[in-house]
């Protein structure tokens, strides 16, 4: 998705060889264009799996998470990392580890909001090691829903997040790939060109 790799480009900075930082645009401010944008890319990608649901973690997922769902036309659901008092224990959860924080936090998603009957898309601003969509995955499972497919805002490709979803089973489907950060540069994996005769 070209506009989202040129705000990468313009508005994004490599913090090291392993971290991208993007709050000028996805997750501290947002560019609420690009997320219409991002919105209607994933929803284009997904548009025959059915999908019943978006499921994402707070707070940084939600963003792209709302603009898909409002194209889908379905709810979106987002795990909370802390339980507020008005969340009983009658909920799902997981934990998860956070590449970037460095910390394992236990998420929770109330069983009332997904179904044995459900086709989950889930959503993640990031992809790194996979620990966070596999955690979200779990949840689905725990509820008998499907995940219909993971979409991921940006992916870094040089880390084994992908590999590891795809080894588990899961379609996933990156917006943007990154291919490398070294030496405070940004490259992406370069896409396959489509021949139309």
């Amino acid at each position: 998705m070209d506009q989202l790799k040129n705000a990468i480009i313009e508005r994004g900075s490599v913090v090291s060889d392993g971290v991208l930082k993007v709050d000028s645009f996805l997750n501290h401010q947002i560019d609420t264009d690009l997320m219409i944008n991002i919105g209607k890319e994933f929803a284009r990608l997904f548009k025959d799996s059915n999908i019943t649901r978006i499921l994402t973690i707070e707070t940084s997922g939600i963003a792209p998470s709302f603009m898909a769902a409002n194209e889908l036309s379905v709810p979106l659901v987002f795990a909370r990392k802390k339980k507020s008092l008005t969340m009983n224990n009658d909920v799902y959860t997981s934990s998860v580890y956070s590449f970037t924080k460095q910390v394992t936090t236990e998420i929770a998603v109330s069983k009332n909001f997904l179904s044995p009957d459900d086709h989950v898309l889930i959503i993640d601003d990031f992809l790194a090691n996979g620990q966070a969509a596999l955690g979200l995955a779990s949840i689905v499972k725990q509820s008998g829903a499907s995940v219909a497919g993971i979409g991921i805002v940006i992916e870094k490709s040089f880390q084994n997040g992908r590999e590891l979803l795809e080894e588990t089973g899961y379609r996933v489907e990156s917006l943007a790939r990154v291919e490398s950060l070294q030496n405070g540069k940004v490259t992406f994996i370069k896409e396959p060109t489509t021949l139309h005769i």
